[in-house]
């Protein structure tokens, strides 16, 4: 069985020590400490009565909250199970012979190009840059490439690319006939969302693809529900096409509509997430470890050289607590995690047993 492909898999952890599902503190998943909304609950809820009928093959009033959320045309948005869905139905429909992805990233973007016969070229971000990307990725964008990943910010550093950089990559791209696609699923998190977002230049660009997930800030990631948006409507009908009718269920549309009528839950959010991260920050450097600066809901950090020896995962699923290990992103080795912001009182009991572990009174 493949396990630590990617976090929140409390499953194993449960199975590994006993312990019970509800009672394993998860910071390996990112998720919205806020959880879900009451209003989102209840509209899934009172959509489950509708489950003796399929769900509406077109998303009708799914992509119209969209399309009034994001400020694009409804023909230009696909509704997808999680934003994972759409990763692969674009590497299956667009079917390149070579495509580019930073290094460490998203293990998903490599996973679905692989998948369709695409050969794979990495982009590595460099630890002494705090793994922010530098101008020598145009050296990758080359002829021979036909696609590119782009995640923003990035899983698992949590590091913004300027947008400037981004419309010139984009940009770049279309001159060379290459597709790119930019993952904004933790966009919402940040406190500068506007000023990195590149929805505002989908009209500009037909090569552009924008990857969207309601999992993350909504804190659903138990109904799969996300979307893509592209004005290169020949992308829209192949995504479509490339895959099972009826993708996304009655009750996520249900739930994503309720979602996108939400005021104030995101700025909220943001707000919260923001100071949580801060203390989190504090407090590894604190103990010792390496942070590197993040625009999510996430940290990435490096163990100290006194952690070494140590197998800080298990040693914190001992005490019912399960994070991120990194070893198995490209770039990064056995001394890198990954913790998700959480709420204050379950980031002190991370903090303590930290401390704990690192032998800190």
């Amino acid at each position: 069985m493949s396990t630590d492909i990617h976090g929140a898999d409390i499953y194993t952890a449960a199975e590994r020590t006993g312990i019970g599902k509800d009672d394993i503190l998860d910071f390996s998943s990112n998720i919205n400490p806020l959880g879900i909304p009451h209003s989102v609950k209840n509209a899934a809820i009172k959509s489950i009565v509708h489950s003796n009928r399929y769900p509406d093959i077109n998303s009708r009033e799914l992509k119209k909250s969209i399309s009034a959320a994001e400020n694009v045309s409804e023909d230009w948005i696909f509704p997808s199970n999680g934003a994972a869905e759409a990763i692969f139905r674009i590497a299956f429909f667009l079917r390149p012979s070579k495509g580019l992805v930073t290094a460490p990233t998203f293990s998903e973007y490599e996973n679905a190009l692989k998948a369709s016969g695409t050969n794979v070229d990495y982009y590595f971000l460099k630890e002494e840059y705090d793994f922010k990307m530098q101008d020598d990725i145009f050296n990758k964008i080359k002829d021979g490439v036909d696609i590119i990943f782009l995640c923003n910010p990035n899983n698992p550093t949590g590091q913004l690319i300027e947008r400037a950089t981004t419309e010139k990559i984009v940009h770049v791209c279309r001159e060379k006939g290459i597709h790119v696609v930019i993952d904004e699923c933790f966009l919402d998190f940040s406190e500068h969302k506007q000023m990195y977002s590149m929805t505002d230049f989908l009209h500009k660009y037909d090569n552009l693809i924008i990857l969207k997930a309601f999992t993350k800030i909504y804190a659903i990631p138990g109904m799969r529900l996300g979307y893509c948006m592209s004005s290169n409507e020949r992308v829209i009908e192949g995504l479509n096409l490339c895959g099972p009718p009826w993708n996304v269920s009655s009750i996520a549309q249900a739930a994503g509509t309720a979602a996108l009528s939400e005021v104030g839950y995101i700025e909220k959010t943001v707000e919260y997430v923001s100071a949580q991260r801060k203390y989190l920050f504090d407090e590894l450097n604190a103990i010792g470890v390496k942070t590197y600066s993040s625009n999510a809901n996430y940290i990435l950090f490096r163990i100290a050289d006194t952690l070494r020896d140590i197998d800080l995962k298990e040693e914190l699923l001992k005490r019912g607590i399960l994070i991120r290990s990194c070893s198995n992103y490209k770039g990064l080795d056995l001394s890198y995690y990954r913790i998700a912001v959480k709420t204050y009182e379950e980031n002190r009991l991370l903090i303590m047993a930290l401390r704990e572990i690192a032998g800190i009174k």
